[in-house]
């Protein structure tokens, strides 16, 4: 008997010949290309009507898996960094007056009983607030840039203005306008508040050093920080999370990234107000007025996936209101009209 090639032998009567695997393979692709099984199979509920169902809900992914965010809502950071967040600030905005009291103290040789005193100046107060935002840039920076090997601006949310999934195209130059426009209401709307002079903030103009520094301050530096840490720090955050507590509901997609959006602009706006109180003396209608800005910016942030535009919006807000101010106090040597 001669051998066949490569050592194969007929195969014995009744034993069909198997088909070599990647044949067996492209036939059961080929019967069904979505699920790579024969077209004739028994499906699930024939095999077992019962178990099914249950096996099935326990496999299936949770509903938020299916959740499609905006680019500008997928973030690398949590709620614990968040919390990790809020200590650091915490923990600048007590000790950084402290030291600084301090080193100002031993630089002029006064007692360290002079603590309180100084801290009611109000460059010091004015100086003592740059600090802390650097602080809270620095931490920022740190932990979503540095430590993560990630562009820092980009992952906070600082983008070109481009157009919108809308079809809408944004200029520049038409946020500062806006932030101007709002400016004019918010004037209008705090001139009429009984005991808004009592206000801390209105105190610094008594100072016109301090009062220059604080609107050098207004302009140059509180855009940055704030819509850096309000509105590509803390919006995508809150908006995210209510879109996945919607979606995880039963809320399809769209909807859910919708209602997200507006709990994220309604929830930042509100902060913004609530951050400000003190420097309002806390009063109700000047919080509310600032509320309904913080809202307002928040939702140029949303409606244009970038944190420029808010921060075009409240650069024109607080340059325009630095320059009314000025020109209003005259160099912020007499107290403006109405006090």
């Amino acid at each position: 008997m001669t051998e066949r090639a490569n050592n194969e032998f007929p195969p014995l009567p009744g034993n069909p010949v198997p088909d070599p695997p990647h044949e067996a393979a492209a036939e059961s692709v080929a019967a069904d290309p979505v699920f790579g099984s024969p077209p004739d199979a028994p499906s699930a509920f024939a095999v077992d009507p019962i178990s099914y169902p249950a096996h099935s809900a326990e496999t299936a992914p949770p509903p938020y898996h299916s959740l499609r965010l905006p680019d500008d809502l997928r973030i690398s950071w949590s709620w614990v960094h968040l919390l990790f967040f809020l200590l650091s600030g915490f923990a600048s905005a007590e000790a950084l007056p402290l030291l600084l009291a301090i080193c100002v103290l031993e630089y002029r040789h006064q007692p360290l009983a002079q603590v309180q005193q100084l801290a009611a100046n109000a460059t010091f107060l004015v100086t003592t607030q740059v600090l802390i935002f650097g602080a809270i840039m620095f931490f920022l920076y740190i932990t979503l840039g540095v430590l993560r090997d990630a562009p820092f601006w980009s992952t906070v949310g600082w983008k070109r203005l481009i157009v919108s999934a809308s079809g809408r195209i944004y200029k520049p130059w038409m946020f500062p306008l806006l932030g101007g426009g709002l400016a004019i209401l918010v004037a209008v709307g705090s001139s009429r508040v009984k005991d808004a002079e009592n206000a801390p903030i209105e105190q610094l103009f008594k100072d016109p050093h301090a009062a220059f520094l604080l609107m050098a301050m207004a302009v140059l530096v509180a855009p940055l920080v704030e819509e850096t840490v309000f509105r590509g720090y803390l919006y995508p955050l809150f908006a995210s999370s209510f879109a996945k507590v919607a979606a995880h509901y039963g809320v399809d997609s769209g909807r859910a990234v919708g209602f997200g959006t507006v709990g994220g602009v309604l929830l930042t706006g509100f902060l913004f107000g609530l951050l400000h109180g003190w420097q309002l003396g806390w009063n109700v209608t000047l919080v509310s007025l600032l509320t309904l800005v913080g809202v307002l910016f928040t939702f140029a942030r949303a409606a244009t996936g970038t944190v420029l535009a808010s921060f075009l919006m409240h650069l024109g807000y607080n340059s325009l209101l630095a320059v009314v101010t000025t020109i209003a106090t005259k160099g912020f040597t007499v107290a403006p009209p109405g006090h």
